[in-house]
């Protein structure tokens, strides 16, 4: 193995690796923390300590690390095989979860196409779209729709989709062009919602359709709440009057799930609870539980026989993943869903939902240090503040130094910017959920109340 066998990961983990979404020279300056292993909604570093996942490994974990069940599907299929393309051939793992998928979505999302990441979906269902009007002898229809705030991935279909701000903006050059329109408006946590306008978003949406309906392909949006873009919310029915619009001017709807499905809302699928049948459906992140890559690009199937054709015809699909399909995911899969199911139709994500909104409320409304805080079913977003109601500047970095103190109380969170995006394993019970809301409030009443950063500011 080379002398590098002798070196620590902390070592090996400094000279090697990029990490994501990470100013490198910043982490470089923070303790390392190393993780060897998990179980439930928590994880044990190197040294042994313990902490809660208070982001899900991700926003990807639903049963828990280690979950028995889920590790039983896994060695299961490991006896099996553990890898077979799905180019040209199948295998049982992969149609029994398309069927299961096919079940889950509205009527009519019956054709499956897997992929390994929630931006593959996307990109996935960008180019069915552009590829289907070409082949519906409307070749003019090439453009699409974001809604501002928008993330869907960071491959370059996805990024001219999406909104992203700085995420983005060096790439802007090399994407293609899309519109956006405003996102509602919508403030609610506890199970209340506080404020809900729709109207302008929806009236700008409808302008801009009337202009350029005849050149749109698609619109895409993350329906119920917008994730990355710090948990933003849209009142009930926003979407169905989305879907509307789109079907009254002839425009696909793909509706980004990829964070928002299987229980983290506390329904398997948004759409279905919207009454919303889109045209394309992307999943990802907690389809296998947080276990292994696997996404799923659901489309209709009057969409599908457009494909249909000759080899010489060139109507087919030409896209494609390695590792599409997977085995061992999808098998995990299955024993996700099976799961879920039960944990949707009994009401557990439901309490579970109600009682962090009631935790985060007696914690966190009128805090000092809290400019705004967002909540719906598992998943929050907590604005910090100074306690005279003013951001902190960018280079004071307050969001990760309460991340960094949120550690020492045993409980790993990330920032964005000075939000503290809270998504747990919706294994959690009420008494760890209480335990992910004390533990941030620990954190931000550690470092907020004498927190410095004139430095920063000069």
């Amino acid at each position: 193995m080379g002398a590098s066998a002798t070196l620590s990961a902390e070592a090996l983990d400094r000279r090697h690796v990029w990490h994501p979404f990470t100013q490198m020279q910043e982490y470089w300056a923070q303790p390392p923390l190393v993780i060897a292993s998990g179980r439930g909604g928590w994880l044990t570093d190197t040294e042994g300590r313990e902490y809660l996942d208070g982001n899900a490994s991700i926003w990807t974990n639903v049963h828990g690390h280690n979950d028995p069940d889920l590790n039983a599907a896994l060695q299961r299929q490991l006896g099996r095989i553990a890898h077979a393309t799905m180019l040209g051939l199948t295998h049982e793992p992969g149609a029994l979860l398309a069927a299961e998928l096919a079940d889950l979505a509205p009527e009519g999302l019956g054709r499956v196409f897997f992929s390994d990441n929630g931006a593959g979906a996307v990109e996935i269902a960008l180019k069915m779209s552009f590829q289907y009007w070409q082949l519906a002898g409307k070749p003019e229809k090439r453009g699409a729709i974001g809604l501002a705030g928008g993330y869907h991935g960071d491959t370059f279909g996805t990024m001219a989709v999406g909104d992203s701000g700085f995420f983005h903006e060096r790439f802007r050059a090399w994407g293609f062009a899309a519109d956006h329109f405003p996102a509602p408006v919508c403030r609610e946590w506890a199970g209340v919602v506080r404020e809900a306008d729709a109207s302008a978003s929806l009236a700008a949406l409808e302008a801009l359709l009337i202009e350029k309906a005849e050149r749109i392909a698609c619109l895409i949006l993350e329906p119920s709440v917008q994730g990355a873009a710090g948990m933003r919310l849209q009142p009930p029915g926003f979407v169905a009057a989305v879907a509307a619009l789109c079907r009254k001017h002839g425009v696909h709807l793909i509706l980004d799930e990829v964070f928002v499905a299987f229980g983290r809302l506390g329904s398997m699928l948004v759409c279905t609870e919207e009454g919303v049948t889109p045209d394309f459906l992307c999943l990802a992140k907690g389809l296998t539980g947080g276990y292994l890559p696997l996404a799923a690009t659901l489309a209709r199937e009057e969409i599908f026989e457009a494909f249909l054709g000759t080899y010489e015809s060139r109507r087919a699909f030409f896209h494609g993943h390695t590792f599409t399909g997977n085995p061992l995911a999808a098998a995990v899969a299955l024993e996700n869903i099976r799961k879920l199911r039960v944990l949707v139709a009994d009401g557990t994500l439901t309490s579970r939902a109600a009682c962090f909104g009631r935790l985060l409320d007696e914690a966190f409304a009128g805090h000092p240090h809290v400019g705004e805080l967002r909540q719906r079913g598992l998943t929050a977003a907590i604005d910090l503040v100074s306690a005279d109601g003013e951001t902190y500047p960018e280079a004071a970095r307050a969001g990760l130094q309460v991340c960094m103190r949120a550690r020492e109380h045993g409980l790993l969170l990330r920032p964005l910017g000075d939000s503290l995006l809270l998504v747990p394993p919706l294994c959690l019970s009420e008494a760890e959920l209480g335990e992910l809301v004390s533990r941030t409030a620990c954190a931000i009443n550690d470092i907020l109340p004498t927190f410095q950063y004139h430095a920063q500011r000069s």
